[in-house]
């Protein structure tokens, strides 16, 4: 053994201390015990017959451990650990000894049935088995098997589960961090930030306004890093150079509290000794950090540099554990030595004289009356010495015992203790039960989960496991949170968005609770018993309480508040506690109605951040992340300890349940817990989290119901809030309302201080005390400046110079509406005049003065010449006056009358910026504030007596009113609202500060001063605007802008004469042209414009029409915005050019999407396409009707210039060289000239007629667009200078802005309404034509609409064309005429289309058929739109496929959601269901009525075509192999094909109706859905190409697109004359049938739906054959037929589709080698654009069909199926269906036959034979049957083919057959 080198200090014959050197290991002398190494290395050695004495000799007690003491009477049990206990505690289930010592080798005890046996004995309930806590004590009842992860969960390495999309994600979110690794570094997502976002250092994005804007919105201050200017932080703060703000005390303290340091940078040594508040509470080391003053001389080096133990008396030996004595010496001794008259100390300072010992030991003997003690006696060195048992201490006497209070002793009990004699008892409050420990209490419920924000989500994670969840993501900055357990609800804060949120605990229904006038709340609880809400805001210094919704919110306390952060609310007793962290940190509570305000403590705190309460301890717990410890006191705040005071780098918030505190702290991102009695047992929950805020255990029992509501049923009678106060209640009001009796509040606010703050407007009510600024909850305030108010309806108006508009709502913020939102530039200015309701504005852009209505009616411009930045108006309703500052280049201060006559300027020296203006009524006064000169002054409302009213102390003053004998302002340096005397201007008084952005001020009151109205009678005689005006007049009219007064001086003209109208994207304006000045005036249309470029005007009507090429439609309305109409709904793309034939009466457009120019009448009927042709992109169109001529420009690849007729004939190029982007075009024709602007060259042009003589008239011109000319002039619209410009149009000189600052200008038209029109050639009846008349140079023509031929007459037109395509679009259907070379898609107007995908028409009567999987239903419909109705509205999933039997009046769909093919007539009655089985993915359906075949595609696992008859009989597969995905079908009537598309091999294919001759007609096509014929062309839709695309049917050349550019095609028929021809037996009265009738090759069958209808479903007999061949038909349940065939045979079969159908997950093959575009085939629910194209190898298709058994008889066969072969003698042209039946071996009873078999050999033609032919065949063959009779399915063996298997119906083979046809 190595012995340590040991330094002896003190020594006496008993003890020695000594110091280890180097080495953890000591050795003492003999006859001596060596105690335990300490923590300071330090040795100690104490005489050997001290270990197990029972004393604490050690100070460590090491000298104790292990010791089975010989004191211990009969009636005790010895624990191993020496301590003895009662002994009838062993094997009471109790860990009496602590060391479990008293519970080993006990019987086992029997456990009830609801109860769960430990591996240790104890018993505990059943419901704690697996639930995360280990209550027997050994965790055994924790041995669980992991519970199994979702699909939507990824399991960690360590068995936890957490949600699939965190795999991968960046973020540690497994305790293990196994779903950080082997990730591809693809999938490790790093943030792309918008350009409206900043991106933090870390990655993530927050909005771009929250840069630099002070708050921490990252988390990591890297938002406010790199500032040039930072808010200023208070003057008791030190900003870090991040930006954040800190106690100013903590500058230089040696500790880092600025996240980058900053604060203990370029520190001197003074800088580092000058807080003198450090020095009083705490200790300053010398780094200059702050340690708590009890670590002083310690022992331990808690500042860094060992300041704090320098200067300590040297004792040499470490302090005195609590149970020793310290000795004179210093040494130190067990307690129990002291006056044991034995000198242990060695100094005799432990026993008499030095101590007052009384007689502890004698002579005498324990077994004479127990040698005089009281409980237990044992002889030492021959003396008696008393002890006592457990629970018990001795007395002084060193006789008697006195019972031990455990309960004094603080965790001995989780919860509630009884002490009693010897004893103690533990209990748990309601809701809680006492754990097998006897000791700690278990709450009932279910598992505890800690919901903690996470700033960017809002988490949950269970403590006592690994399960981590997510509750709440894509937040901002998510800060404080509480919940509401029975009902259910989370709430938070978000400091970013500043808002507080709440949504459910599952994380849905997320909803804004409070919005409005936060700035910083850092706090947040819930009163679960009374349903409040409480929060703190450090920004504005209050705790707040509302209702759980925010309603009645109010200001709860205020006053000597400086930054609340936490809050915890305890409502059973009503109390509410919080934090505050400003100059003064204090932790403070109150009642709940704000009253009793108490401070629990305020020493020994910095920064107080987390607060929580343990209900059921009746104790408060709190976190300091300054000091780095967690406390805890009592609810009064005494009895304070440190539970924790190592280890804490910066804790943020708390919460406590049972016996556990869990924390989150800052730096290292993590979620820990401890002990709350001992702080020991720390663990970590959770680490590597974001950034950890608020934290919560989300338990019932952390809301517990003991408490009852103080407010009752009722709301304690309170109108508004009730409010807990200790026992009782107190009725409150919201903040700003007065208490009108003890219960009730008043319903308005009588008078307020109203002020804008940029972003929000605020109030100060005058009705209470506390005069708290109140948030007036507004939407989408941004940049309010200007304020007024009307309290007459308590209207309050403002302007907001960001979104130029005024706006006004009423003072609770209720009926908000924009008043004004166009033509505004920066309205600084506004005022009400209350006694007309007019409104009053400044406009400091266009340097005007406006008035209009209240609401924003009947505008016009008062003032527009001579302003330079006009700010603040005010109005003098009584004098008829108005007043206005002006701080342009020469400042000054003017008046008018209210209707802008008698313009004067009254002030104009000594001004530099006059912001504000006030008028006092009462001395005649007019008030002003000058941010220049900062002083307020006053003079008459002249100007006169000019005074400085305030001189000093005034660094930005803004807003300016006065109210009674005060006046108020605003005032931007100083960021507050003060007032004075309005005389004297003393008194001076701050209302509230610390306000950013402070604006205009007024005073609302309901006292204003009644006027006279001469406007109020017939509105002054008025038309339009009746205004004020000073005396003598005291009233004038006025016109709305650009509209002139009559001479009358009262009456205005019907509108505008001559104007410019133009676009702007989003709206449409007029310039009057009758006026002396340029005002653009908005057209009022009740509509929404989202892109409007193109317009024109018919002045004969007064119409305006423009083009819209987002909502992609032409529209029109009057001129003043009424009678609003869309008559171009369908077929535009982007119409760029838009000209009105006002004589002509027609519309001509250009659409640059399309590359067409159209012509319609003026209501868009008759719409015909002129030129589709050669066309780029044309964009601008003219018309000259007199001349019969149309010009347009093209600015595509070839800029051009070109001319037709206005019929579409004579097109001619006119201009093609030295053309850029000819955007504008206007026809001179008084100058007979071409007017062209070009935004390319920059130049705008002229030419004559022809397009010669060319000129340029402007240059350079920015960027021109729209174009026009009136009068002299011409008028353009620029891009880059967003103005309207004007020049003379024969020389381009004298160019002017009309107008400018209009972004978005598009086109322009210039308008003389009282030009006359020239005479129109086709007025006269139509100019003789049916349809369309239009103009040609010298002459008209007829012109049908778009797809219709003209007739031979020349003149008339049909109404449809004969022949025609229909498509489908998913939201429309179209049409494109065969007839014309144009192939024009023109919309038939089909309403309510919604995901439209197969269509089919029936010629007899005129109705188009189409499926809608949106609605799930089908529908019919004239094409005109007439008549739509639902004819099948039940039982659809999604029907992909729809096929009309034109001549039984059929139809037919696949339904590939249910997998079933039905039928049902026309109007949908009758429906039934004919194909369930081996059904995987039906789509395209076709029909031969004729034939009497159904055919139809199957894209699912095992891809196929089938075939059968009308009524789903003789089923056949047709193809089956080399298929991919077989989208559409159609048939060719004539040849007798079949053509199909394949979008996976991206082909199109044909065969005969068998299948046969099979041959692929195109390859490849991209991805083609849909296909038809006619004539000699296969039309189909691409879903890629976005087109329609034809080729020649026969030898599939001649391909050429038909239609492109069209987003979502779907189905393709055609309508043809030829179409739907033929019959056949169902076509003469249904075939007899009552309700379906089915048509065969050569005969029918009748047939009943599946739901009867209530009518009977009959049975008749009908002569078919010649050969006497009978067909009848019977009725039994489902489905029954009796078949007739001549004299041969006569029976009946049963036949019930199988419900069941086997799904296959779907792949697709093709031949190997062949690598191109693959697509997946998705649902049509989807949209085209989310088909998804990779490029892959396509593997071999499978060249056999897999066979599976399905619900029958052993052998493979259903029981259909072999009822079909039992009674059928088949005659086919497959000879498989023979091979079936050849697989049934004879057995007795059952099937004897009797045949002769030919083979009738085919040779092989271009044509396969028809069904007719072949049946021709067989007749001629002989075969005979001796005998058939019925077989039971029992008796039936079939046997398994050898070669091959069959799918489950047996209908298809996988080898090619033998022969055509086999007997």
């Amino acid at each position: 053994v190595k012995l340590c080198v040991c330094v002896c200090v003190f020594c006496s014959l008993q003890q020695c201390t000594i110091w280890a050197n180097a080495s953890a290991e000591c050795s003492c002398g003999r006859n001596h015990f060596t105690c335990a190494v300490s923590a300071f290395g330090e040795c100690t050695c104490i005489p050997a017959q001290w270990q197990c004495d029972g004393d604490n000799d050690c100070g460590d007690h090491s000298d104790e451990d292990g010791c089975m003491l010989p004191t211990c009477s009969p009636l005790d049990f010895h624990c191993d650990n020496g301590k003895c206990i009662r002994r009838s505690w062993a094997c009471d289930g109790d860990n009496d000894c602590e060391d479990d010592s008293d519970e080993q080798d006990c019987p086992p005890r029997e456990c009830e049935e609801d109860e769960f046996h430990c591996q240790n004995g104890y018993c505990i309930r059943s419901l704690w088995h697996c639930d995360g806590d280990n209550d027997c004590g050994d965790n055994s009842d924790e041995q669980c098997d992991m519970r199994k992860c979702s699909d939507k969960e990824f399991r960690c390495t360590d068995g936890s589960c957490i949600a699939e999309h965190w795999y991968c994600d960046g973020d540690t979110d497994c305790k293990d961090g196994s779903d950080e690794e082997n990730c591809p570094a693809s999938e490790v997502m790093t943030a792309t930030c918008s350009v409206e976002e900043f991106q933090c250092a870390y990655g993530r994005c927050i909005l771009d306004i929250y840069h630099c804007d002070g708050d921490d919105d990252c988390g990591d201050w890297s938002d406010e890093s790199d500032c040039s200017s930072h808010q200023p932080c208070r003057s008791v703060e030190f900003m870090c150079s991040s930006g954040m703000c800190i106690n100013a005390g903590w500058r230089c303290d040696g500790e880092f509290d600025c996240d980058d340091q900053s604060d203990e940078k370029n520190c001197s040594d003074s800088a580092r000794t000058h807080d003198v508040r450090c020095a009083c509470v705490s200790f300053r080391c010398g780094t200059g950090r702050c340690v708590r003053l009890s670590w002083r001389c310690d022992g331990e080096d808690d500042c860094s540099d060992g300041t704090d133990e320098d200067g300590c008396e040297k004792t040499g030996n470490p302090p005195c554990a609590p149970d020793q004595f310290l000795c004179g010496n210093g040494r130190c001794i067990g307690q129990r030595k002291v006056c044991n008259e034995v000198n242990d100390c060695g100094d005799g300072t432990d026993e008499h004289p030095h101590q007052d010992c009384r007689p502890r030991s004698s002579e005498g003997d324990c077994n004479q009356n127990n040698g005089g003690c009281s409980q237990k006696c044992q002889m030492a060195r021959g003396l008696v010495q008393c002890t006592c048992h457990t629970g018990y201490r001795l007395m002084e006497d060193g006789k008697a015992c006195q019972d031990v209070d455990e309960c004094a002793e603080e965790g001995y009990c989780s919860q509630g203790c009884t002490n009693t004699e010897g004893g103690f008892q533990c209990w748990c409050v309601q809701g809680y039960e006492l754990r097998p420990d006897k000791r700690s209490c278990k709450a009932l419920g279910p598992e505890p989960v800690l919901l903690f924000a996470n700033r960017i989500d809002i988490r949950q994670v269970l403590p006592h496991r690994s399960e981590y969840t997510l509750l709440l993501n894509n937040l901002e900055n998510a800060i404080a949170l509480d919940f509401h357990h029975s009902h259910e609800l989370v709430f938070w804060s978000d400091v970013t968005l500043d808002r507080i949120m709440k949504a459910n605990l599952n994380g849905s229904n997320v909803e804004e609770v409070v919005s409005t006038g936060l700035e910083s709340p850092g706090g947040l609880a819930i009163d679960w018993i009374h349903d409040k809400l409480y929060w703190t805001d450090s920004g504005t210094s209050r705790i707040e309480v509302a209702n759980l919704d925010g309603t009645h919110r109010k200001v709860l306390l205020w006053k000597s508040m400086e930054k609340p952060r936490a809050i915890a609310l305890h409502p059973i007793e009503g109390k509410i506690y919080w934090t505050d962290w400003g100059t003064t940190p204090r932790i403070e509570y109150s009642n709940m109605d704000g009253s009793n305000r108490r401070i629990i403590a305020d020493t020994h705190l910095f920064w107080p951040n987390g607060l929580t309460i343990d209900y059921a301890g009746h104790r408060m717990y709190w976190v300091d992340a300054k000091h780095h410890v967690i406390e805890r006191a009592d609810l009064d705040g005494r009895n304070r300890k440190a539970v924790i005071s190592q280890g804490l780098p910066h804790p943020f918030a708390i919460t406590v349940f049972e016996d556990s505190l869990y924390w989150t702290d800052w730096h290292t991102k993590s979620i820990n817990s401890a002990n709350k009695f001992t702080g020991k047992n720390q663990e970590i929950i959770r680490n590597k989290l974001h950034f950890p805020m608020d934290i919560h255990t989300l338990h019932p029992q952390r809301q517990p119901a003991g408490g009852r509501s103080r407010c009752g049923a009722n709301n304690g009678g309170c109108s508004h809030l009730c409010l807990p106060s200790n026992k009782t209640y107190m009725c409150a009001c919201p903040t700003g309302f007065k208490k009108v009796d003890h219960s009730n509040c008043a319903k308005s606010l009588d008078k307020f201080l109203l002020f804008a703050r940029r972003t929000d407007i605020r109030r100060i009510s005058f009705d209470t005390e506390d005069m708290s600024d109140d948030v007036i909850p507004l939407a989408d305030v941004r940049n309010a400046v200007a304020l007024d108010w009307d309290s007459k309806e308590g209207y309050v108006y403002w302007t907001d110079v960001t979104t130029d508009s005024i706006n006004r709502a009423l003072w609770n913020a209720t009926k908000q509406e924009v008043v004004v939102d166009t033509s505004l530039e920066s309205p600084a200015g506004l005022a009400i005049d209350w006694v007309t309701d007019k409104l009053y504005w400044t406009d400091a852009g266009t340097d005007r003065i406006e008035v209009s209505n209240a609401d924003g009616t009947m505008r016009t411009v008062l003032i527009w010449e001579n302003l330079d930045r006009p700010r603040d108006i005010v109005v003098d309703p009584i004098g008829g006056l108005m007043y206005w500052t002006d701080w342009g280049a020469n400042p000054k201060i003017e008046r008018a009358g209210m209707d802008a006559s008698d313009r004067l300027v009254i002030i104009s020296s000594n001004l530099t910026w006059p912001n504000g203006l006030a008028i006092d009524y009462e001395t005649q006064r007019l008030y002003w504030a000058d941010a220049g000169t900062k002083v307020i002054e006053f003079g008459n409302f002249d100007g006169t007596d000019r005074q400085v009213l305030i001189g000093s102390q005034l660094p930005h003053p803004f807003g300016l009113t006065l109210h009674e004998d005060r006046l108020y302002w605003t005032d931007w340096q100083s960021k507050s609202i003060q007032s004075a005397d309005k005389l004297t201007g003393l008194g001076r008084r701050t209302l509230a500060e610390n306000l950013e952005n402070l604006m205009d001020i007024h005073m609302f009151h309901r006292h204003r001063e009644t006027v006279s109205n001469p406007c109020a009678v017939s509105n002054g005689g008025c038309s339009h605007l009746c205004l004020l005006a000073p005396s003598p007049l005291t009233s004038s009219c006025a016109c709305p802008t650009g509209i002139n007064l009559q001479t009358d001086g009262k009456t205005c003209t019907p509108g505008m004469s001559s104007f410019l109208i133009f676009a702007r994207r989003t709206d449409i304006r007029m310039v009057s042209l009758d006026i002396p000045y340029f005002a653009d005036v908005v057209l009022a249309v009740n509509s929404t414009m989202k892109n409007t470029i193109a317009i024109g005007v018919d002045p004969t009507e007064g119409k305006v029409y423009w083009s819209d090429s987002t909502l992609k439609k032409v529209s029109r309305a009057n001129m003043d915005g009424s009678e609003h109409e869309e008559i171009i709904a369908t077929g535009l793309m982007t119409t760029d050019g838009l000209a009105v034939d006002a004589i002509g009466r027609k519309i001509y457009w250009t659409d640059t999407g399309t590359n067409r120019i159209e012509v319609a009448n003026l209501d868009g009927s008759m719409r015909r396409v002129l030129i589709w042709q050669n066309l780029d992109s044309p964009r601008a169109i003219a018309l000259y009707n007199e001349k019969g001529y149309m010009y347009w420009t093209d600015w595509g690849e070839n800029a051009k210039l070109e001319r037709a007729a206005m019929d579409g004939t004579d097109r001619a190029v006119l201009i093609s060289n030295n053309l850029g982007w000819p955007n504008g075009l206007a026809i001179d024709k008084a100058g007979a000239q071409l007017l062209w602007a070009d935004a390319h060259t920059e130049r705008i042009e002229a030419s004559d007629l022809n397009g010669l003589n060319r000129r340029t008239l402007v240059s350079p011109v920015q960027h021109p667009y729209g174009m026009t000319l009136l009068g002299p002039h011409i008028y353009w619209t620029d891009w880059q200078s967003r103005s309207i410009q004007r020049a003379d149009k024969a020389s381009g000189a004298n160019a002017i802005t009309v107008v400018s600052n209009l972004p978005g200008l598009m086109d322009i038209q210039a308008v003389d309404r009282a030009t006359p029109l020239a005479f129109n050639r086709c007025g006269r009846m139509n100019g003789g034509c049916t349809h369309l008349c239009l103009p040609r140079p010298n002459s008209t023509s007829c012109a049908c609409p778009t797809g219709v031929l003209l007739k031979g007459d020349g003149r008339s037109c049909d109404d449809s064309p004969e022949t025609y395509l229909l498509f489908s679009n998913r939201v429309s259907v179209r049409r494109i005429s065969l007839d014309t070379n144009d192939h024009t898609d023109v919309h038939v107007p089909v309403p309510e289309l919604h995901n439209v995908i197969s269509l089919d028409y029936d010629s007899v009567d005129g109705k188009l058929y189409y499926t809608d999987v949106t609605l799930d239903v089908i529908r019919r419909s004239n094409l005109d739109g007439t008549g739509m109705e639902t004819v099948i509205s039940q039982g659809l999933k999604t029907t992909d496929g729809l096929a009309v039997d034109w001549v039984a009046r059929n139809m037919y769909w696949t339904d590939t959601g249910r997998n079933t093919i039905e039928v049902a007539r026309l109007d949908g009655t009758c429906r039934k269901v004919l194909v369930n089985n081996s059904l995987d993915e039906p789509r395209a359906i076709a029909v031969f009525p004729s034939k009497g075949y159904l055919f139809w595609t199957d894209w699912g696992h095992i891809a196929k075509i089938e075939r059968s008859h009308l009524d789903g009989s003789d089923r056949k597969v047709l193809i089956n192999t080399d298929l991919g995905w077989p989208n559409g079908l159609t048939l060719d009537y004539d040849t007798r094909r079949i053509f199909w598309v394949d979008a996976h091999l991206d082909r199109i294919e044909s065969s005969d109706l068998n299948g046969k001759l099979r041959q692929i007609l195109v390859s490849p096509v991209s991805h083609p859905f849909a296909l038809t014929q006619q004539d000699r062309w296969i039309y189909w839709t691409d879903w890629q190409t976005k087109s329609i695309q034809r080729v020649d049917k026969h030898a599939g050349r001649s391909k050429e697109t038909v239609l492109a550019n069209v987003e979502g095609l779907m189905d393709i028929i055609v309508v043809s004359p030829n179409r739907q021809s033929g019959s056949n037996l169902c076509s003469a009265n249904n075939g007899g049938c009552t309700h379906l009738c089915f048509a065969k090759t050569n005969n029918f069958v009748c047939s009943c739906p599946d739901e009867p209808d209530g009518r009977p479903c009959s049975t008749i007999k009908i002569k078919i054959f010649k050969n006497e061949l009978k067909f009848g038909i019977g009725l039994l349940q489902g489905h029954t037929f009796v078949i007739g065939f001549g004299s041969y045979l006569n029976f009946s079969f049963s036949y019930r589709p199988h419900s069941q159908s086997v799904r296959h997950k779907k792949s697709k093959f093709a031949d190997p080698g062949v690598s191109n575009l693959t697509y997946s085939n998705p649902s049509y629910r989807t949209s085209t654009q989310e088909v998804k194209i990779e490029a892959s190898q396509k593997p071999p298709i499978y060249n056999q069909l897999r066979y599976k058994k399905e619900g029958g008889v052993d052998g493979g066969y259903t029981k259909e199926k072999i009822r079909i072969v039992e009674g059928v003698c088949l005659l086919s042209t497959d000879d498989l269906y023979w091979d079936d039946l050849k697989q049934i071996k004879p057995s007795r009873g059952g099937l004897h036959t009797c045949m002769r078999t030919d083979t009738v050999s085919l040779q092989a033609s271009s044509a396969s034979l028809d069904d007719g032919e072949t049946e021709q065949l067989l007749q001629e063959e002989t075969s005979e049957c001796s005998s058939i009779s019925t077989l039971t399915p029992s008796t039936v063996t079939p046997q398994r083919h050898t070669q091959h298997s069959l799918p489950d119906t047996g209908w298809a083979s996988a080898r090619k057959p033998s022969t055509e046809s086999q007997v």
